[in-house]
């Protein structure tokens, strides 16, 4: 009788099988990537948004000690201190002996080099601040604060310095005071050329409105009337 029985049939996949297998998995890969992708970005724009209305938080008590008054530029020099160190104490994270560089609130994820550690730049429109006039404005000076961008993501480029150190001599140049500097623009100079981030976060940048909400706006809806204290 044993040799009427069937052959046992082998283990294992066959070549074919393996195949289709690959095939499958190549084609899950295809469809979950992007989506993840996708989630990744979102999650990096979250993290921005959330340093961005830590950043308010800070300014709005930083408000309620000084007599309504809110720094405007970036700049060092003598006993002027830039924004961020202004409000250092004030964040929920903790500085190491004054160092700006350890506070990660500074600091969007998405900004393509990390070496950066200053990714906002600072509205200083209408108050001379590009040149000699003030450093500081009172809150009371906006007139529409629900409209009026305060922070915005700092764009990246070539002619886009990377600040290591807060007295880098280029710190200056993260203020915003000029159409050239909105996102809309192509001017690619040191100076006048665009500061505030074209598409960091799809097609335009988070930021920060002097009442304090936080939110994205598209780089083909960014207008200068977005960045004047008086209208």
């Amino acid at each position: 009788m044993s040799r009427f029985l069937l052959p046992p049939k082998p283990k294992g996949f066959t070549l074919i099988e393996l195949l289709v297998v690959i095939a499958i998995i190549a084609v899950l890969m295809g469809i979950l990537l992007p989506a993840l992708q996708r989630v990744r970005k979102q999650a990096k724009g979250a993290v921005c948004k959330s340093n961005l209305r830590q950043i308010g938080v800070a300014a709005n008590l930083y408000a309620a000690v000084y007599e309504n008054y809110i720094p405007r530029s970036a700049e060092w020099g003598g006993r002027v201190r830039p924004w961020f160190q202004l409000f250092m104490p004030l964040l929920s994270q903790t500085d190491m002996g004054g160092d700006y560089r350890t506070v990660d609130t500074f600091r969007c994820p998405s900004y393509p080099d990390r070496r950066q550690t200053l990714c906002y730049v600072i509205n200083g429109w209408g108050s001379n601040v590009g040149g000699a006039g003030s450093r500081m404005s009172p809150l009371t000076d906006c007139d529409s604060p629900a409209r009026t961008i305060y922070l915005a993501d700092n764009e990246d480029g070539p002619w886009r310095t990377i600040i290591t150190r807060a007295t880098d001599r280029d710190l200056t140049r993260c203020d915003v005071f000029r159409p050239s500097h909105l996102p809309d623009s192509d001017t690619q100079g040191i100076g006048d050329g665009r500061r505030v981030a074209r598409a960091r976060h799809r097609a335009g940048s988070n930021c920060l409105y002097l009442d304090w909400h936080v939110d994205w706006v598209g780089a083909a809806e960014m207008t200068e009337d977005m960045w004047y204290f008086e209208r």
